[in-house]
């Protein structure tokens, strides 16, 4: 069936039941998320991290980003926002956490001069 001006595709943001739930759960996946992008920007050790599970979550966000910002502007949209920023920055954050022994590693040995 193809949405029609009088359905909830095309009300936008009304203050409805679904629209509070989803106002409510993204605050909530948020809140859940907080804690580790915290420690992991505290302390820089993200070893128990896999480079395959960010670097998957990341392209699963861009590519879901197809939908979700087809869809009107709502909750939905704050939520994949906040997915899409936190899982770049793990990726950023766990390539730069990887990369910095080995440079460490090459300048210390003097490979890395050139």
């Amino acid at each position: 069936m193809l949405p029609t001006e009088s359905s909830s595709y095309r009300r936008g943001m009304e203050l409805t039941l679904p629209v509070l739930a989803g106002m409510v759960s993204t605050a909530v996946f948020a809140g859940s998320v907080l804690p580790m992008l915290h420690k992991a920007l505290r302390t820089r050790e993200l070893s128990s991290y896999s480079l395959s599970n960010i670097a998957l979550a990341n392209i699963g966000n861009v590519v879901h980003s197809v939908y979700v910002f087809d869809l009107p502007p709502g909750p939905i949209w704050f939520l994949h926002g906040f997915y899409l920023v936190s899982s770049a920055l793990m990726l950023y954050w766990y390539l730069g956490s990887h990369s910095a022994p080995r440079r460490r590693a090459l300048a210390s040995s003097g490979q890395g001069l050139a």
